[in-house]
């Protein structure tokens, strides 16, 4: 097909470089090698992806799904960002164990603690499946016609392919359905959790300092990997042993300056980079304020309870930190997008686009593109806007419409199939059971009569003392009976009476029309892909984020966010204590911290000042799944922990720019002088190879003008 071989020249081709970009590892070799070389990297396209020998890779592990994690030593110790860790530091806390507020550290193997459910996954290989997925695909067909094709032809591949009893395979799309490319995996579900700061380290500064710089969060917590006696995955068990990888990441003790080479190793989430400027400007005025309106909301009543008790604040500090999230980052995204005058940008683009396709006579095929999205995100708005609030009302803030929507999701799948009524019963008392772990009945219901006036004028608040939903007891008691009487009791019951329209209209209404209009955008969306790669074949273009494994690399670099301010790449300890507030649940410092400083007993961890650094800048290309990730040097040494973008930068998932976009990172000197000096866990810094780099480097330099 004519799009393939525009993809095979566009990857020949070879530019100067640039930073910006989420590259596939295994396709490294000429552009991108080049552009790290000229970057500062001594690493080759090998070093980091090597199927036949160990590399770079193999020390890259997928955090149950959503974050990064890295091995660091030969016993399968593992390092992810205290966030990624959060909920299951969580689970293991109680009034008794207050592992969030005071941290845990397993001082041996037999104190780390199992966590169910939790899994790391490690790519084995990549292979471009582009030709077997598209085979038989044609421009005529309907885009249902394409899909249902590409994912026959997929599955049929997939189970053609060579691989080990304990391995797995997926397919992704990149460059909009394009290109695909095979991934073959292996996944550990023994993960235990061996080491945590308490969250006045691992999340210092909280909802006050997410998203901006200068940044003093240890964002870091401990697992271990444990395989069989064979060194293979396998389910948890008391016999099974910490596993040996294939390769483990040296930690650099020589630390980062501006302008050395840093390179994210990771599991990007997900971005749109080529989204047309019409895209850009309905999500920043229209589609993101709504969503922020709504967490806003909901955050007034859980942070003030949260404040106020102990035991709330247990339950709620999870959920409260994925709220508070996505809820800063929309807010930093629209600053971005104005500050970096995207929209109007992208309209260059697009007029550069369009004036490119008539100098090629081009217009006939591929000019009703940019056209037909500002006819299509028009009329997409309205529904997507309210598919979204119903999301975040119903799913994301409230947890009493959200177990009256899994409840009429339990209704449907028994009235489709009786009987899969003990099955979906298991399921839904499982689901109860998870939401009342860590639920508040007085701080829900402060949040229902928050958010949802957002979504609907009928407020009933008196639900909430008339549904047996609200107490774990009476809402399993729900689903006890008969099909029959399970069915009818759920719809006596008052919450359910109430939601249940809102959540018809949401499956026949809202959703459907959410799909009919989208499906279109997302056809034209692979066509204006392929048109650009085809009509601007100089462009840089890169693979949008789909959770699979990239690779991203810059430089340590400060930035100036605003008119005559600028920030240094490097944050310092002595920034911890000059934001100190005690008792402040964001700026409080552990009194252990603050003896540290004061005695200045910093170890082997502290800079040439003789200051330890906290955090560091990049301009590396992250997004949501890069957490975790590692920062890996021009050695392949450790020297940072990603965590988190400032916040101007966050619009970096539809728009980088190179002057505002910054990941933010955790030094690994300050996280080994907690685990250390701080923790007191020596036995851990004894498992990690420590190296000096630059000192060897400048050795080797000094015996060169010897000779």
């Amino acid at each position: 097909m004519k799009f393939l071989k525009i993809l095979l020249l566009f990857i020949t081709l070879q530019v100067s470089a640039q930073q910006g970009g989420m590259w596939i590892p295994s396709l490294l070799e000429g552009m991108n090698e080049q552009e790290m070389t000229d970057l500062g990297s001594k690493l080759t396209a090998k070093d980091i992806y090597d199927v036949n020998n160990s590399s770079l890779k193999d020390a890259i592990g997928h955090f149950n799904g959503g974050c990064t994690s890295e091995i660091i030593s030969p016993k399968g110790l593992v390092l992810t960002n205290h966030h990624c860790g959060f909920g299951q530091i969580q689970s293991h806390s109680s009034l008794e164990n207050d592992y969030l507020k005071d941290g845990f550290w397993a001082m041996n193997l037999e104190e780390e603690l199992p966590n169910p459910g939790l899994y790391i996954e490690f790519i084995v290989r990549i292979e471009d499946v582009t030709t077997q997925v598209l085979n038989g695909v044609t421009e005529d067909m309907t885009e249902k016609e394409k899909q249902s094709l590409i994912s026959k032809n997929s599955n049929t591949f997939e189970a053609t392919v060579k691989k080990e009893a304990w391995e797995d395979t997926k397919i992704k799309s990149f460059y909009k359905g394009n290109q695909y490319f095979l991934f073959v995996t292996e996944r550990f579900n023994d993960i235990r959790l061996v080491g945590a700061p308490p969250t006045s380290i691992g999340k210092f500064g909280s909802d006050t300092d997410n998203w901006v710089f200068p940044r003093h969060t240890g964002d870091f917590s401990m697992f271990r990997i444990y395989a069989n006696k064979d060194n293979r995955p396998a389910e948890y068990s008391k016999d099974n042993v910490p596993y040996t990888p294939k390769h483990f990441l040296p930690i650099s003790l020589d630390g980062v300056e501006e302008g050395d080479f840093t390179m994210i190793f990771g599991f990007p989430g997900t971005t749109d980079e080529y989204l047309p400027a019409v895209a850009i400007e309905q999500i920043t005025t229209e589609y993101n304020p709504s969503n922020i309106a709504i967490r806003e909301a909901a955050l007034k009543v859980i942070d003030a309870n949260m404040k106020s008790s102990d035991e709330i604040r247990i339950k709620y500090a999870s959920k409260q930190a994925r709220i508070a999230n996505a809820w800063k980052k929309w807010i930093g995204e629209n600053l971005g997008i104005e500050k970096s005058n995207a929209i109007q940008e992208r309209r260059e683009f697009e007029a550069t686009f369009t004036k490119a396709l008539k100098e090629q006579g081009l217009e006939d095929k591929y000019g009703n593109i940019l056209p037909e999205f500002d006819v299509l995100y028009e009329n997409f708005e309205e529904v997507n806007i309210k598919r979204r609030n119903f999301i975040e009302v119903f799913l994301v803030t409230n947890e009493l419409m959200n177990m009256t929507f899994r409840a009429y999701q339990f209704e449907q799948a028994v009235a489709q199939n009786p009987e899969s009524f003990d099955k979906a019963k298991a399921s839904m008392e499982g689901t109860l059971t998870g939401i009342h772990k860590d639920y508040d009945v007085n701080v829900d219901k402060g949040v229902f009569e928050n958010v949802m006036p957002f979504y609907s004028k009928n407020i009933d608040a008196s639900i909430y003392d008339q549904t047996a939903l609200t107490n774990i007891v009476t809402a399993l008691e729900l689903f006890q009976g008969t099909p029959e009487e399970v069915i009818k009791n759920l719809n006596n019951d008052p919450a359910y009476v109430y939601a249940k329209p809102m959540i018809e209209e949401f499956y026949n209404t809202i959703n459907p029309e959410f799909q009919a209009k989208n499906e279109p955008i997302t056809a034209l969306q692979t066509e204006y892909m392929t048109a650009l790669m085809e009509v601007l074949p100089n462009a840089r273009y890169y693979p949008d984020a789909n959770s699979t494994l990239r690779v991203t690399y810059g430089q340590v670099r400060g930035y100036s966010p605003r008119d005559a301010v600028y920030y240094s790449p490097v944050s310092y300890l002595d920034g911890v204590i000059e934001k100190y507030i005690p008792g402040d649940y964001e700026f409080d410092v552990p009194q252990k911290l603050i003896e540290l400083y004061e005695s200045k007993n910093y170890g082997p961890y502290a800079d040439a000042n003789g200051k330890v650094p906290v955090c560091f800048l990049g301009t590396n290309h992250t997004t949501g799944g890069n957490s975790g990730s590692p920062a890996i040097d021009a050695y392949g040494n450790l020297v940072g922990l990603n965590f988190d973008r400032v916040w101007e930068g966050t619009m970096s998932d539809m728009y980088y720019d190179p002057e505002i976009c910054r990941n933010i990172m955790v030094d690994l000197r300050y996280v080994l002088f907690i685990v250390d000096n701080y923790a007191g866990a020596k036995h851990l810094i004894d498992e990690m190879t420590l190296v000096h780099p630059k000192k060897k480097e400048q050795s080797k330099a000094k015996g060169k003008k010897k000779k």
